[in-house]
Protein backbone atom coordinates (compact mmCIF):
# COMPACT_ATOMS: atom_id res chain seq x y z
CA UNK A 1 0.00 0.00 0.00
CA UNK A 2 0.99 3.56 -0.68
CA UNK A 3 0.16 6.84 0.82
CA UNK A 4 -1.86 8.99 -0.54
CA UNK A 5 -1.09 12.45 -0.78
CA UNK A 6 -3.04 14.36 1.47
CA UNK A 7 -2.21 11.48 4.03
CA UNK A 8 1.39 11.97 3.47
CA UNK A 9 1.10 16.16 3.82
CA UNK A 10 -0.71 15.40 6.74
CA UNK A 11 1.99 13.01 8.00
CA UNK A 12 4.62 15.35 6.65
CA UNK A 13 3.31 17.75 9.00
CA UNK A 14 2.68 16.21 11.93
CA UNK A 15 6.76 15.34 11.40
CA UNK A 16 7.67 18.87 11.04
CA UNK A 17 5.94 19.50 14.16
CA UNK A 18 7.46 17.00 16.63
CA UNK A 19 10.59 18.00 14.53
CA UNK A 20 10.44 21.58 15.82
CA UNK A 21 9.99 20.44 19.39
CA UNK A 22 13.67 19.77 19.16
CA UNK A 23 14.43 22.97 17.17
CA UNK A 24 12.12 25.72 17.54
CA UNK A 25 14.45 27.80 14.97
CA UNK A 26 14.49 24.57 12.45
CA UNK A 27 12.95 26.71 9.52
CA UNK A 28 16.07 29.46 10.38
CA UNK A 29 18.23 26.57 9.35
CA UNK A 30 16.58 25.45 6.59
CA UNK A 31 16.61 29.09 5.28
CA UNK A 32 20.12 29.61 6.04
CA UNK A 33 21.29 26.44 3.99
CA UNK A 34 19.22 26.79 0.88
CA UNK A 35 20.88 30.67 0.98
CA UNK A 36 24.23 28.94 0.11
CA UNK A 37 22.51 26.88 -2.29
CA UNK A 38 21.33 29.62 -3.98
CA UNK A 39 24.69 31.62 -3.92
CA UNK A 40 26.39 29.06 -5.13
CA UNK A 41 24.14 27.65 -7.85
CA UNK A 42 24.89 28.04 -11.66
CA UNK A 43 22.08 28.77 -13.94
CA UNK A 44 20.63 25.50 -14.60
CA UNK A 45 18.03 23.62 -12.58
CA UNK A 46 19.28 23.19 -8.73
CA UNK A 47 20.66 19.25 -8.74
CA UNK A 48 20.10 18.95 -5.17
CA UNK A 49 21.43 15.77 -2.92
CA UNK A 50 18.79 15.70 0.61
CA UNK A 51 21.37 13.78 2.56
CA UNK A 52 19.87 11.47 5.04
CA UNK A 53 16.53 13.18 4.00
CA UNK A 54 13.64 11.58 6.02
CA UNK A 55 10.42 12.78 5.09
CA UNK A 56 12.22 15.41 2.01
CA UNK A 57 11.56 18.14 4.51
CA UNK A 58 14.62 20.25 2.92
CA UNK A 59 13.36 18.82 -0.86
CA UNK A 60 10.11 20.35 -0.32
CA UNK A 61 11.51 23.88 0.78
CA UNK A 62 14.02 24.07 -2.12
CA UNK A 63 10.99 22.96 -4.34
CA UNK A 64 9.37 25.67 -3.07
CA UNK A 65 12.32 28.47 -3.18
CA UNK A 66 13.99 27.58 -6.69
CA UNK A 67 12.03 27.65 -10.05
CA UNK A 68 13.86 24.66 -11.29
CA UNK A 69 15.35 21.58 -8.61
CA UNK A 70 16.85 18.43 -10.20
CA UNK A 71 16.49 16.67 -6.20
CA UNK A 72 17.36 13.31 -4.71
CA UNK A 73 16.16 12.22 -1.23
CA UNK A 74 18.49 9.65 0.19
CA UNK A 75 17.88 7.85 3.52
CA UNK A 76 17.28 4.34 4.66
CA UNK A 77 14.51 4.48 7.02
CA UNK A 78 11.42 2.87 5.32
CA UNK A 79 8.64 4.92 6.96
CA UNK A 80 10.29 8.23 6.20
CA UNK A 81 10.67 7.19 2.78
CA UNK A 82 7.33 6.40 2.28
CA UNK A 83 6.12 9.48 3.34
CA UNK A 84 8.82 11.36 1.55
CA UNK A 85 7.44 9.66 -1.81
CA UNK A 86 4.02 10.65 -1.13
CA UNK A 87 4.41 14.09 -0.22
CA UNK A 88 6.70 14.52 -3.20
CA UNK A 89 4.49 12.85 -5.51
CA UNK A 90 7.06 12.18 -8.24
CA UNK A 91 8.44 15.49 -7.95
CA UNK A 92 12.01 13.64 -6.44
CA UNK A 93 14.00 10.45 -6.81
CA UNK A 94 13.56 8.83 -3.62
CA UNK A 95 16.15 6.22 -2.97
CA UNK A 96 17.29 4.11 0.25
CA UNK A 97 21.05 3.65 1.06
CA UNK A 98 22.61 2.72 3.84
CA UNK A 99 25.41 5.94 4.83
CA UNK A 100 27.31 3.69 7.47
CA UNK A 101 29.45 2.83 4.51
CA UNK A 102 30.96 3.66 1.39
CA UNK A 103 28.95 2.15 -1.19
CA UNK A 104 25.92 4.10 -0.22
CA UNK A 105 26.95 6.19 -3.58
CA UNK A 106 26.12 3.42 -5.56
CA UNK A 107 21.89 3.98 -5.14
CA UNK A 108 22.50 7.64 -6.63
CA UNK A 109 20.38 8.02 -9.69
CA UNK A 110 23.68 10.91 -10.76
CA UNK A 111 27.46 11.51 -9.23
CA UNK A 112 27.30 15.43 -9.93
CA UNK A 113 25.32 17.82 -7.58
CA UNK A 114 25.47 21.40 -6.95
CA UNK A 115 24.39 20.94 -3.47
CA UNK A 116 24.36 18.39 -1.03
CA UNK A 117 22.32 19.18 2.75
CA UNK A 118 21.69 17.43 5.28
CA UNK A 119 20.31 18.32 8.95
CA UNK A 120 20.41 16.67 12.27
CA UNK A 121 21.46 13.47 10.93
CA UNK A 122 25.09 12.68 10.75
CA UNK A 123 25.59 12.73 14.78
CA UNK A 124 24.21 9.25 14.47
CA UNK A 125 27.42 8.01 12.59
CA UNK A 126 30.74 7.61 14.57
CA UNK A 127 33.06 10.27 14.44
CA UNK A 128 35.48 8.20 11.61
CA UNK A 129 32.56 7.54 9.47
CA UNK A 130 31.83 10.85 9.19
CA UNK A 131 35.22 12.26 8.64
CA UNK A 132 34.96 9.65 5.51
CA UNK A 133 31.83 10.45 4.60
CA UNK A 134 32.92 14.24 4.39
CA UNK A 135 35.47 13.61 1.61
CA UNK A 136 32.76 11.18 0.00
CA UNK A 137 29.83 14.02 -0.22
CA UNK A 138 32.94 16.49 -1.73
CA UNK A 139 33.59 14.10 -4.29
CA UNK A 140 30.17 14.62 -5.70
CA UNK A 141 30.09 18.31 -5.95
CA UNK A 142 30.90 19.60 -8.74
CA UNK A 143 33.52 22.34 -8.46
CA UNK A 144 32.13 25.45 -6.79
CA UNK A 145 29.62 23.26 -5.42
CA UNK A 146 28.46 23.41 -1.58
CA UNK A 147 27.90 21.12 1.14
CA UNK A 148 25.96 22.51 4.20
CA UNK A 149 25.32 20.09 7.84
CA UNK A 150 23.26 21.37 10.29
CA UNK A 151 23.41 19.76 13.43
CA UNK A 152 24.22 19.76 17.29
CA UNK A 153 27.78 21.15 16.89
CA UNK A 154 28.23 23.31 20.44
CA UNK A 155 31.02 26.14 20.79
CA UNK A 156 33.67 24.78 22.77
CA UNK A 157 34.21 28.15 24.32
CA UNK A 158 31.11 27.85 26.00
CA UNK A 159 30.28 24.65 27.94
CA UNK A 160 28.33 26.19 30.59
CA UNK A 161 26.47 28.14 28.82
CA UNK A 162 25.41 25.43 25.95
CA UNK A 163 24.50 23.58 28.87
CA UNK A 164 22.21 25.58 30.29
CA UNK A 165 20.87 26.54 26.66
CA UNK A 166 20.12 22.26 26.57
CA UNK A 167 18.26 22.22 29.50
CA UNK A 168 16.28 25.56 28.89
CA UNK A 169 15.35 23.95 25.76
CA UNK A 170 14.44 20.27 27.47
CA UNK A 171 12.15 21.82 30.04
CA UNK A 172 10.03 24.06 27.05
CA UNK A 173 10.20 21.32 25.19
CA UNK A 174 8.68 18.69 27.90
CA UNK A 175 5.80 21.66 28.93
CA UNK A 176 5.09 21.31 24.76
CA UNK A 177 4.29 17.80 25.48
CA UNK A 178 2.41 17.97 28.27
CA UNK A 179 0.00 20.48 27.05
CA UNK A 180 -0.25 18.50 23.82
CA UNK A 181 1.38 21.28 21.81
CA UNK A 182 3.44 18.57 19.68
CA UNK A 183 4.51 14.81 19.75
CA UNK A 184 7.32 13.68 21.57
CA UNK A 185 9.57 11.15 19.01
CA UNK A 186 8.56 8.01 20.96
CA UNK A 187 4.68 9.01 20.68
CA UNK A 188 5.38 10.58 16.88
CA UNK A 189 6.59 7.01 16.08
CA UNK A 190 3.75 4.71 17.80
CA UNK A 191 1.47 6.86 16.26
CA UNK A 192 3.01 5.98 12.10
CA UNK A 193 2.83 2.49 13.21
CA UNK A 194 -1.23 2.76 13.66
CA UNK A 195 -1.14 4.45 9.93
CA UNK A 196 -2.41 0.70 7.85
CA UNK A 197 0.21 1.79 5.07
CA UNK A 198 2.97 2.03 7.24
CA UNK A 199 2.77 -0.49 9.87
CA UNK A 200 4.71 -2.45 8.06
CA UNK A 201 7.43 -0.21 7.01
CA UNK A 202 7.61 0.56 11.17
CA UNK A 203 8.31 -3.25 11.69
CA UNK A 204 11.08 -3.60 9.62
CA UNK A 205 12.31 0.00 10.59
CA UNK A 206 12.67 -1.83 13.91
CA UNK A 207 14.66 -4.59 12.52
CA UNK A 208 17.29 -2.00 10.98
CA UNK A 209 17.82 -0.41 14.14
CA UNK A 210 16.95 -2.86 16.67
CA UNK A 211 18.03 -0.77 19.28
CA UNK A 212 17.58 2.63 17.87
CA UNK A 213 20.39 4.59 16.48
CA UNK A 214 23.89 4.45 17.83
CA UNK A 215 25.22 6.59 20.03
CA UNK A 216 25.15 10.27 19.47
CA UNK A 217 28.42 11.81 18.37
CA UNK A 218 27.76 15.58 19.12
CA UNK A 219 31.93 17.31 19.24
CA UNK A 220 32.35 21.36 19.08
CA UNK A 221 31.58 23.14 15.34
CA UNK A 222 35.53 23.31 15.59
CA UNK A 223 35.82 19.45 15.10
CA UNK A 224 33.47 19.63 11.79
CA UNK A 225 35.65 22.28 10.43
CA UNK A 226 38.91 20.62 10.97
CA UNK A 227 36.68 17.58 8.91
CA UNK A 228 35.89 19.57 6.09
CA UNK A 229 39.24 20.65 5.72
CA UNK A 230 41.02 17.50 5.91
CA UNK A 231 38.54 16.07 3.32
CA UNK A 232 39.65 18.37 0.82
CA UNK A 233 36.88 21.58 0.78
CA UNK A 234 38.08 24.78 -0.76
CA UNK A 235 36.80 26.67 1.76
CA UNK A 236 34.93 25.56 5.13
CA UNK A 237 33.25 27.77 7.80
CA UNK A 238 29.90 28.22 10.00
CA UNK A 239 27.43 29.40 7.70
CA UNK A 240 24.54 29.65 10.60
CA UNK A 241 24.38 29.48 14.56
CA UNK A 242 21.70 29.10 17.00
CA UNK A 243 22.50 28.41 20.58
CA UNK A 244 24.39 24.90 20.88
CA UNK A 245 23.61 24.25 17.23
CA UNK A 246 25.24 25.21 13.83
CA UNK A 247 25.58 24.73 10.13
CA UNK A 248 29.10 24.38 8.73
CA UNK A 249 29.34 24.74 4.87
CA UNK A 250 32.12 23.47 2.79
CA UNK A 251 32.94 24.51 -1.06
CA UNK A 252 34.56 21.95 -3.27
Amino acid sequence: MTLSIVDAAALQESWDRQQEAYMPDREHRFAAMLDAVAATAGPGPVRLLDLAGGTGSITLRALRRFPFVEAVVLDLDPALLAIAAGSLAGRAAVVSADLSGPDWTAALPSREFDAVLTSTALHWLPAERVQRLYGEIRDLLRPGGVFVNADHMPDGNLPTLTKNLLATEEATRNARYAAGAALSWSRWWEHVATVPELTDLVARRHEIYPSGHAAEHTPPVAWHLEALRAAGYAEAGILWRGGPDAAVAGVR
